[in-house]
């Protein structure tokens, strides 16, 4: 094992055919990545160092994903010590920066593409959108517990951030040319950061006041992160509170194909069904025949409005009197919540409702095995990004 060897191969020879790494690569370079060239300064014939392909970069990301490498440093890593991410680079010197970066900036990009991968799908006959499944799963944000913050606490913070960015600013002005102003440049950056940090802290505090009247607690228990403000405090699968984002998937019920994907800040499903119902309409150009949702969806409002584009199957409140069928309508109740209501009860409602959890909970459950487990970014738009990718890198597979 000590001896040495020197042996002559071709990238090419390293992944066999069928490959993980080549499905990969032959389902990017096969679609249009217009959208993500467009945000490369550098062209040919112009000044400065040519910019690495979307190609590898988005290669790169999607096989990760199906990985369950989560981490910009771990991928760059790979990339000189794994086969199948060296295939993917062809010779290229990727790093983590440039991978991190790519990740969080091309949301609209990646949501194109998944528009485009579904409408393929819709056309080959793959996805039918008889019965669409939509379900939610919190995933743990990157920001501790211990970084929520009153308003009075953050109003404080908020202006020792301004006087600790002033102080950095005039002592770099005083002396540009001291030898550490790489240095001093360094923390006003951080600085900065810290104080914007802040200030997006108290401007969600509104929001989560707001919730907090809903609640019927005191506004003023109301908490924002410093480290995330976007993150909020859920209550999770084990029982636990801990920050999180809710990631809601939307997926075809005959072909697990993913077909809707947002990402809400509150712990709850309510009022999240009519929105997705929108997008899938907006992405796939109709609305799925049937609407497969749990009980924290279902709402009266939220399913007169979904009632207008497609046929709600959800459960129906158990009555607090138990001789009371909850199935029969109610005085009160719309003709399309009656119409939901009297569906519920019968044998074919349930029938069909039972494919709710075999499509919802298992892409979930397919989520999770790759990785998400929780995020490494932070931002509500910084975590759409890496929710995309899970969804491009299912579809693919």
């Amino acid at each position: 094992r000590t001896q040495m060897e020197f042996r002559a191969s071709d990238l090419e020879s390293l992944l066999p055919e069928g490959h993980r790494a080549r499905l990969v690569w032959s389902y990017v370079v096969g679609q249009d990545l217009g959208r993500f060239y467009e945000r490369i300064r550098v062209r040919e014939g112009g000044v400065g160092r040519a910019a690495i392909a979307p190609e590898i970069l988005l290669s790169l990301w999607l096989y990760a994903t199906l990985d369950g490498v989560g981490s910009a440093r771990e991928v760059a890593r790979l990339t000189d010590a794994h086969d199948a991410y060296r295939w993917l680079c062809g010779g290229v010197q990727v790093n983590y920066h440039t991978l991190s970066d790519f990740r969080k900036d091309h949301g609209e990009a990646l949501d194109e593409l998944l528009s485009a991968n579904v409408a393929t799908l819709i056309a080959a006959g793959v996805v039918k959108l008889r019965q669409v499944a939509h379900d939610g799963m919190r995933v743990r944000a990157s920001a501790g517990a211990g970084s929520f913050r009153r308003e009075d606490k953050l109003a404080g913070y908020l202006e020792a951030a301004r006087e600790r960015v002033a102080q950095l600013k005039a002592e770099l002005e005083a002396d540009p040319g001291k030898a550490d102003r790489a240095r001093q440049a360094a923390r006003l950056r951080a600085a900065r950061e810290r104080e914007a940090r802040v200030a997006e802290a108290l401007a969600r505090l509104p929001e989560l006041e707001a919730i907090k009247r809903r609640q019927g607690k005191a506004a003023d228990q109301a908490r924002a992160s410093t480290t995330d403000a976007q993150a909020t405090v859920m209550k999770m699968g084990d029982g636990g509170f801990r920050p999180a984002y809710n990631p809601q998937l939307a997926s075809d019920v005959d072909s697990l194909v993913i077909v809707g994907v947002e990402v809400a800040t509150a712990g709850s499903d309510q009022g999240q069904m009519v929105p997705m119902i929108e997008q899938v309409r907006e992405r796939c150009g109709q609305a799925p025949e049937a609407w497969l949702v749990d009980g924290g969806f279902v709402g009266h409002q939220q399913v007169e409005q979904a009632s207008a584009h497609t046929t709600v199957y959800g459960p129906v409140p158990a009555a607090k009197d138990k001789t009371v069928d909850p199935h029969q309508p109610k005085p009160d109740d719309s003709p399309a919540v009656a119409a939901w209501r009297a569906r519920m009860g019968t044998d074919e409602a349930k029938a069909i409702y039972k494919n709710r959890a075999a499509t919802a909970e298992c892409v979930n459950a397919q989520s999770r095995n790759r990785g998400l487990q929780q995020f490494r970014v932070r931002g509500l738009a910084k975590v759409k990004c890496v929710v995309l990718f899970f969804a491009l890198a299912h579809n693919l597979m």
